[in-house]
């Protein structure tokens, strides 16, 4: 399935401050906690803890989070499907990081071990 126009942009300007309370409870929720979901998001983007409360405080949409942000290089190792998307297939550069960051957060919160999700082994 590849992405619309109409979705891209949408993607493009959801808040990261809407999005991050949802990836907290989501990740909590499966016992897993929001310090492991601020490393995953650390090892994704290069932001630190207090660059994310900026964006939060910000509303920075995911254009502005990723543009600002220092991709892993690891990150194009990240596959599969989210949300009806395969992210390999996925062309808008915006949409697949955001595909990206969703992957990682659903893996955390099924229980895969850390070094599973940032691809170190």
């Amino acid at each position: 399935m590849t992405t619309t126009p109409e979705h891209d942009k949408r993607v493009a300007e959801l808040t990261f401050a809407a999005i991050y309370p949802l990836y907290v409870h989501k990740v909590e929720r499966k016992g897993r906690t929001e310090k492991e979901l601020r490393q995953v998001i650390t090892w994704l983007t290069g932001y630190n803890w207090k660059d994310m409360q900026r964006l939060i405080r910000q509303k920075a949409t995911f254009k502005e989070f990723f543009a600002g942000a220092d991709l892993n290089p690891k990150a194009k190792l990240i596959k599969g499907t989210i949300c009806g998307y395969r992210i390999e297939e996925i062309k808008t550069r915006l949409t697949k990081q955001c595909r990206y960051l969703d992957k990682l957060v659903e893996e955390l919160a099924r229980g895969r071990k850390m070094e599973k999700i940032l691809r170190e082994s």
